[in-house]
């Protein structure tokens, strides 16, 4: 049963920016394409608060994505990648994101959280059992099947990927657009395939 959506719901946006990059990086090759996502989430509610949790790695290219988030109002949390004795890289912000939830459930009628991640089932059954409204926003073809189930609603990204992501190009195993059409098929079939590759 649908959740209902009304113009007068308070809305908070927690965006794991790290899961959303790599599901469109693997999946798609490309790039989240967040104003239209904030935009067909949100579905024109009061937004109170976003946040989006990145991770700083000192490159001119992250700098100026950090700079388009902010151009759409999202406020960003930093954590710096942390490089261990032997090369053991760890950047997470799981726990940071949990405890923002925890921290705005009381102030907003909604949470949004932009992730896959299966880690957060727990999060997202807290903040049901406190009245919160919990919407998830991810790829369902990389997001755990449990945390959509867990959620309230479930926002699938790959139900529409040319519009959620940026300059798609269809990786070559995907199928969809030769099942369309007859005619679409032959032309796909008359042309060298090629291979996909990951961003």
């Amino acid at each position: 049963m649908p959740v209902i959506k009304h113009p007068a719901q308070r809305v908070a946006v927690l965006i794991d920016i790290q899961n959303l990059y790599h599901s469109a990086k693997n999946l798609y090759g490309k790039r989240v394409n967040f104003k239209e996502v904030l935009r067909v989430a949100i579905e024109q509610r009061q937004l109170v608060r976003s946040f989006a949790y990145v991770v700083y790695t000192e490159t001119e290219e992250e700098q100026s994505f950090f700079h388009a988030l902010e151009k759409l109002g999202i406020e960003i949390r930093v954590k710096d990648l942390q490089v261990f004795y032997g090369g053991m890289k760890k950047a997470d912000w799981d726990v940071g994101i949990a405890i923002d939830g925890v921290r705005l459930a009381n102030s907003v009628d909604v949470i949004i959280l932009m992730s896959g991640d299966g880690d957060f089932i727990p999060l997202v059954e807290y903040l049901k059992n406190v009245g919160t409204q919990i919407e998830v926003v991810a790829f369902g073809k990389s997001a755990s099947s449990k945390l959509q189930e867990a959620s309230d609603d479930f926002l699938d990204l790959s139900n529409d990927p040319e519009q959620y992501l940026l300059n798609i190009k269809k990786p070559a195993n995907d199928n969809s657009a030769e099942r369309s059409s007859g005619s679409q098929k032959q032309k796909q079939e008359s042309r060298p395939q090629k291979q996909s590759r990951a961003k």
